[in-house]
């Protein structure tokens, strides 16, 4: 079974968790290798990842999250996170990460976010 689900809205390749705690060693390696192979589906160098229904992620998934953003900033493909849990957004905090993903509270937010400039981009 897939760990992962992906759609592709307004130009933006959104990813979907299939499990609601991604702690097993062998999930988080397949959840890893289908996020790693989302990024060149985007196409339009944008992906979201919708963590709705997600609440519990182990250390090794966050590091799975953090190669990510690695791969698409490689690969110039702005991510965004949204629909995070008090519990993972808990972890995020604790970690820094945080100020490190930028972390919109609904997808339809975070779509429309996509391109936009800060105040200082």
């Amino acid at each position: 079974m897939a760990a992962t689900t992906i759609e592709v809205k307004e130009e933006v390749v959104v990813v979907y968790f299939s499990d609601g705690k991604i702690l097993d060693s062998q999930r988080i390696e397949q959840v890893g290798g289908e996020l790693q192979a989302a990024v060149p589906q985007a196409i339009h160098k944008k992906l979201l990842l919708n963590f709705r229904g997600v609440s519990f992620m182990s250390s090794a998934m966050i590091s799975k999250l953090v190669s990510l953003s690695k791969a698409c900033k490689g690969a110039g493909v702005e991510m965004k996170f949204c629909e995070v849990s008090p519990n993972v957004m808990e972890v995020f905090k604790i970690t820094k990460l945080n100020k490190v993903f930028d972390i919109k509270p609904a997808e339809d937010k975070a779509i429309a976010s996509f391109g936009k400039k800060s105040w200082f981009g």
